[in-house]
């Protein structure tokens, strides 16, 4: 490439790269550019046309890898670079996004390498809020001795409360050279169900607002200070990868800061995250009268009836429910038929149960347990609608763990029926956002709560700070942003219903071809929160067949990276593993049905709609 040429070039990826940082910014060529663009030869072209563009009907999307630098050499650093002059003690407050009160700086620290780790520098930071009664962000940064431009925003779990454990990788790690961060948050522990300290944040609106969204900005911004006064630049490529509420947070980003991202994985994310604190209080409601009260005896028959129901559904008895929509849609009493009874093979004689302390799969059901059944497997509809529009919460799939993350409780509760005077408040571990973010008491009753009561004006405010269900990604798209979100329907901690629900709108929006351009759902049926999870040692048949793993593995951080970078966009159907075993992973709402063969192997099955 002549020299001439190569200026022409760089012109052009500084205006994608300026395009990537301002979406909304115009496409149509300057007065200046008209002026040099005819002067491009046919050798620069050849040259541009190497670099594909893809584009939606109105918008040009950057080109996937435009922002790195002609070298593929890392920056390299040393403890000389990583100094307390260099890194400095603060952080002005006109550099961060969000309002903060300031930003404090810990001296940095170094590590050597070793044979199990590369060699890496910390910084420690502290946001201060702008509410004097506020929490500060703690945040931490970690900064590889040779980077490749690249930086990776690490998402939280639980309530936060914890700044994310981060160590150097093994030398070779494809992530080895990548620099990490994160935070707790804006609060400091607590918020792992009722507590005796640490849980008065829960009432402070910036702490909420925080925990919602903007301690993901402000943590960005000061990150993104200290690797300029470090390495100079900033990342050219940047990712946000986490699961549950770190998954729900990789949401929040694409949808209100998706400048900021090239990539983004999110794996079961809370996307409902308000509702879902709501949703175990909503069964213990139901539960009041004790006649809805359904036991842990009944686990069992609950188990076996959703196997018998919807085991066969992929066209294969082997005790994995693949066929998670029409599953759904069998227990589903927001659809379909209102009259029906999809538990009807297990009410008990006149709607009493004969024997309560059954434990089999033949234990009966009253007509009470079969009314909290059905309320906990259908859409829960709101008075009125939520953040984004939202008019329901999507509650649970059919499962192989029905008493799972307290679905089904071992007691009775303060305002239940047959609970004494003295008897426990319930808690659980979302119980905080109900009793400090909603109802702005922590010694209240959460079994209080009542839909489209004196709470429900509260009930949207907080949904608008803490739900990540905005379905327009289409910023993130145009940025040229790419997302893999992968959800397993067993999740009995996350709402399998909810996530799918989030699903749908985005491609209700956005259209199927638009969506498939830059994000993957994916479905990996009967796994869990951990995205693992196991087949029924009891198959549809009724008959005992041996249990294995679910097929579940795959790095989908590799698959973003790909994606991001060099824009080979991963098959909307892929193959996972576990141990001897393959399943394809297919993107919602498809399935893996059974065709014929060895069902050990991926081949014997097809990606199926519903």
């Amino acid at each position: 490439m002549n020299e001439t040429n190569g200026r022409d070039l760089r012109a052009i990826r500084s205006s994608q790269l300026q395009h990537q940082e301002n979406p909304m910014k115009s496409n149509h060529p300057t007065t200046s550019q008209q002026r040099w663009l005819p002067a491009l030869t046919q050798t620069c072209l050849a040259i541009l046309l190497a670099f594909p563009i893809a584009a939606s009907a109105t918008d040009a999307i950057p080109a996937p890898g435009s922002k790195l630098p002609s070298t593929n050499s890392d920056r390299v650093i040393t403890a000389a670079d990583v100094t307390v002059e260099k890194v400095g003690t603060s952080i002005p407050a006109t550099a961060i996004g969000e309002p903060v009160g300031g930003v404090t700086l810990s001296p940095p620290h170094w590590v050597d390498a070793t044979g199990n780790s590369v060699a890496y520098a910390l910084v420690d930071g502290a946001i201060a809020p702008k509410d004097p009664k506020g929490k500060p962000i703690n945040f931490r940064v970690l900064l590889p001795a040779s980077w490749s431009r690249r930086a990776i925003q690490m998402g939280g779990g639980g309530m936060n409360g914890m700044v994310p454990m981060l160590r150097g990788e093994r030398p070779g790690s494809p992530t080895a050279s990548f620099a990490r961060y994160g935070s707790d948050s804006g609060h400091q522990m607590g918020g792992f169900g009722r507590g005796s300290g640490g849980d008065d944040w829960t009432l402070n609106e910036e702490a909420i607002r925080n925990l919602g969204y903007m301690q993901m900005k402000k943590t960005h911004d000061a990150v993104m200070v200290i690797m300029e006064r470090v390495y100079g630049e900033r990342p050219r490529f940047n990712y946000y990868i986490g699961a549950s509420q770190g998954g729900r947070e990789a949401l929040t980003v694409a949808q209100r800061y998706p400048a900021d991202y090239d990539g983004i994985v999110a794996d079961v994310p809370i996307v409902n995250f308000s509702t879902l604190m709501l949703a175990p209080e909503l069964i213990r409601i139901k539960e009041k009268p004790q006649s809805n009260w359904v036991t842990r005896a009944k686990v069992n028959a609950i188990r076996a009836e959703f196997m018998r129901q919807a085991d066969k559904l992929d066209g294969l008895a082997d005790g994995v429910i693949n066929n998670y929509m029409a599953a759904r849609a069998l227990f589903d009493m927001s659809e379909g038929d209102p009259k029906r009874n999809p538990w009807a093979a297990l009410r008990a004689p006149d709607g009493v149960d004969p024997n309560p302390a059954d434990t089999s799969a033949n234990a009966r059901l009253t007509d009470g347990q079969i009314e909290t059944l059905k309320f906990t497997y259908s859409r829960y509809p709101f008075a009125t609608p939520l953040a984004n529009g939202v008019r329901s919460f999507g509650m649970w799939l059919p499962n192989t763990d029905p008493s799972g993350s307290g679905l089904i409780a071992d007691r009775r509760f303060r305002g239940q029926e047959g609970a004494g005077e003295n008897a426990p408040l319930h808690g659980q571990l979302g119980v905080l956002g109900v009793t400090g973010f909603l109802m702005q008491d922590l010694s209240a009753n959460p079994l209080d709560y009542v839909e489209g009561g004196a709470l429900n004006k509260r009930r949207q405010e907080i949904s608008e700070w803490l739900d990540s269900t905005n379905p327009d990604l289409s910023a993130f798209y145009r940025r040229g942003g790419k997302m893999i979100v992968t959800i397993g329907t067993d999740d009995t901690l996350a709402s399998p219903g909810a996530q799918l629900d989030y699903f749908q709108s985005v491609l209700d929006k956005m259209g199927r071809d638009q969506v498939d351009a830059f994000a993957r759902f994916y479905v990996i049926p009967q796994t869990g929160h951990g995205l693992s999870g196991r087949s029924s040692g009891t198959n549809g048949d009724e008959q005992s067949v041996p249990s294995f793993a679910v097929p579940n593995q795959i790095d989908r951080t590799a698959l973003i990276i790909a994606w991001a970078e060099r824009n080979e966009a991963p098959g909307k159907t892929l193959v996972v593993t576990a141990g001897g075993r393959s399943l394809p992973l297919c993107s919602y709402p498809n399935y893996p049905r059974y065709k014929s063969g060895p069902p050990e192997s991926a081949d014997s099955y097809i990606s199926t709609a519903p």
